[in-house]
């Protein structure tokens, strides 16, 4: 069975580069939609080859530390994950820069299907190569390895994983916001002309940043939860003999059934996954929302009846298939919770939408509050989830539980994935002065899209408490750690340090888009003052000089906050001991998650307050309404994008750095 999930990770593979290659088929457009769609292409694929040479560096350095400190079959898995997790993203943001354009033509020559068709196909390359590449490295460890060995390495290569999801969020996050910002300040409020004029000096830079923050981002991101979840359910069924399930007694928890169940349910997921993707936009629709949650639950259906036969042929009982429902219930449920909070279509936005009619102030105020009351269903969910995992299959339930909840990654990627491009459809559409009809179409795809994308980083957050709590048990268990003593100064004192981190992380983060938000506002401002034809249409902006300033502010900003995730868990083993980092671990775990879903509903919240009243609500455009929705939403943006969904890779890497890193500390 250990060679049979290398070649299901293959064929989500082989399926991706079809998808991929028949996306490349579809007619691209005028030539004046082309010539948009290169500079996009062009500005991403140039972001990443910088971002991919700064990170070099790093990588190079974690493998001599970890290959003189813990030993170079971890330096070589180290290698390996990292290069899977940059080829993920890789893969991705080509599909994502060719769907944009054929999405915007199919808008205009075919409607909303086919439009929705290629938009969701973009995303899903991007969702098949996160979950093939994922299992490929780890299943391949566990086929051409002894499982002993294998087990002993397998935590390198999801440090590699991590290690580039962080650089990769973080960056693409300053990226996307310094750009948003500056072309929403300058051209929305000053200057008073549409989002994605082509008049805009930033709004190429803007359309960049939809792709390196929310494709390759949001991608690298759920690749490290993938992986990090699978690896930490193997860890532990390696640690612990067996398991006491309140519901089936002592069982038996063999080291190979154990490490085969997580890897077998990934490669069921992966099938579901490839057989939702068809099911999407295979029929006429008018609600493209219908058509993308019908494959999330189809490809879960799928998931929960296989894992029933799954659990019952390897363990003889069902403990693992109901530790899988809990992890699945609990990211449908996050994903439903993040809706309510951040779509248009409920109470919490529209209430955020009337504040703007007083003024800026109360709607950050109601906005902000809204973040921080987003935080209490999905805490109370994952607690009652941890809780029950526990009752039916011990420390390793909770393991399964993660797992489960990821299993369908590759079609919540593919979703979430589809937002940027319809998102950047509309972009291209709107510059190449596309009929109305067809800016309606986009309009109504990317509108679904920023549900989405909001659903996607409340399923971020939710797994990736799962999965850091699953890493954390694994580093107890491997630290012989019964208990984390809070009577212990030492402890005390990391667990204060743990909570203080996502604190700074944020500050760092947040600090960084305004720096770079600063520069290009004044490039913008620039273009304007010295060159007034800009405005009249008859002068061409300099895209280049604003893409540039985004790229140089993101590589430049992003190495501060990636030091901090690994160097603090090192530095606090050594110092203080591996009882302290417990502590650490325990802090920043429940901080983070706290602030990741507050910031990031927050957030979505303040976006969609601004496009309710674009529609026409509040006075609709150009109103002082929609001006304080427009401030609202520029503070929000680094909210949603930068730090909040940056807090998920921040904990589970420090997780793993604290457990590959052991033997040190011991």
């Amino acid at each position: 069975m250990f060679y049979v999930i290398p070649v299901v990770s293959l064929l989500a593979l082989v399926v991706a580069f079809g998808l991929k290659s028949w996306i490349a088929k579809q007619d691209a457009g005028t030539d004046r939609m082309k010539e948009i769609a290169g500079y996009i292409h062009e500005g991403a694929m140039a972001f990443l080859r910088r971002e991919y040479r700064t990170v070099v560096i790093f990588a190079a350095v974690m493998v001599v530390l970890i290959g003189f400190a813990i030993g170079w079959g971890s330096a070589a898995a180290f290698i390996l994950g990292a290069a899977f997790s940059i080829l993920a993203g890789y893969f991705g943001m080509i599909t994502a820069t060719n769907a944009n354009v054929r999405t915007t033509n199919a808008a205009r020559t075919s409607g909303m299907n086919a439009a929705l068709k290629i938009a969701f196909r973009g995303g899903a390359v991007m969702g098949l190569c996160v979950v093939g590449l994922g299992l490929l490295g780890v299943s391949s460890l566990f086929a051409f390895l002894n499982i002993d060995t294998a087990a002993s390495v397998v935590t390198g290569f999801s440090l590699g994983a991590s290690s580039m999801a962080l650089f990769g969020r973080v960056g693409g996050g300053i990226y996307t916001k310094a750009a948003d910002v500056g072309a929403d300040l300058v051209g929305k409020v000053e200057a008073g002309i549409p989002e994605d004029d082509p008049r805009n000096p930033a709004v190429i830079a803007d359309n960049v940043g939809d792709n390196v923050g929310d494709v390759a981002g949001m991608g690298s991101d759920l690749f490290e939860s993938y992986v990090g979840s699978i690896v930490s359910a193997i860890t532990l069924a390696i640690a612990i003999p067996s398991v006491d399930s309140h519901f089936f007694g002592n069982i038996e928890l063999p080291a190979l059934e154990g490490s085969l169940f997580p890897l077998l349910l990934s490669a069921i997921g992966i099938l579901a996954s490839i057989i939702a993707v068809f099911m999407v936009g295979g029929k006429s629709s008018k609600d493209p929302g219908k058509q993308l949650n019908m494959g999330t639950y189809i490809s879960s259906a799928i998931v929960v009846v296989a894992t029933f036969f799954l659990s019952n042929w390897l363990f003889g009982n069902l403990g693992a298939f109901l530790a899988v429902i809990v992890g699945l219930v609990i990211g449908v449920a996050i994903g439903q919770i993040t809706e309510f909070y951040t779509s248009a279509d409920y109470k919490p936005v529209k209430d955020i939408a009337a504040q703007c009619e007083t003024g800026a102030a109360t709607n950050i105020i109601c906005g902000f509050a809204t973040g921080l009351l987003s935080t209490v269903f999905p805490l109370l969910l994952i607690s009652v989830g941890i809780i029950f995992a526990y009752l039916v299959f011990g420390l390793y339930g909770i393991a399964i539980a993660a797992v489960g909840m990821l299993s369908t990654t590759g079609i919540v990627v593919a979703v979430d994935a589809y937002g940027p491009i319809s998102d950047n459809a509309g972009g291209i559409a709107e510059m190449s002065a596309l009929p109305e009809e067809v800016r309606n179409i986009t309009d109504k795809l990317d509108s679904v899209g920023n549900t989405t994308a909001a659903v996607g980083k409340g399923f971020a957050i939710g797994s990736a408490a799962l999965t850091a709590l699953a890493l954390f048990v694994s580093y107890s268990q491997i630290a012989k750690l019964d208990k984390i003593d809070l009577l212990n100064p030492y402890v005390v004192a990391g667990l204060l340090i743990g909570g203080m981190l996502p604190m700074l992380f944020a500050a760092l983060t947040m600090s960084s888009v305004g720096k770079a938000a600063n520069q290009m506002i004044e490039e913008v401002r620039r273009q304007f003052r010295e060159f007034p034809d800009i405005m009249k249409g008859t002068q061409k902006p300099d895209y280049a000089k604003c893409v540039d300033i985004s790229t140089t502010a993101a590589l430049k900003e992003m190495i501060l906050p990636g030091l901090l995730a690994v160097i603090s868990p090192i530095l606090c083993g050594l110092i203080l001991g591996p009882e302290a980092l417990g502590g650490l671990l325990a802090g920043s775990l429940v901080v983070g998650v706290l602030m990741a879903i507050t910031m990031s509903n927050a957030g979505g919240a303040w976006d969609n307050a601004k496009k309710y009243i674009e529609d026409g609500h509040f006075g609709g455009k150009g109103s002082e309404a929609h001006k304080a929705g427009v401030i609202g939403d520029t503070v929000g943006d680094p909210f949603k994008d930068t730090s909040g969904p940056s807090m998920n890779i921040l904990i589970k890497l420090m997780t793993i750095v604290a457990v590959v890193f052991l033997p040190l500390f011991m």
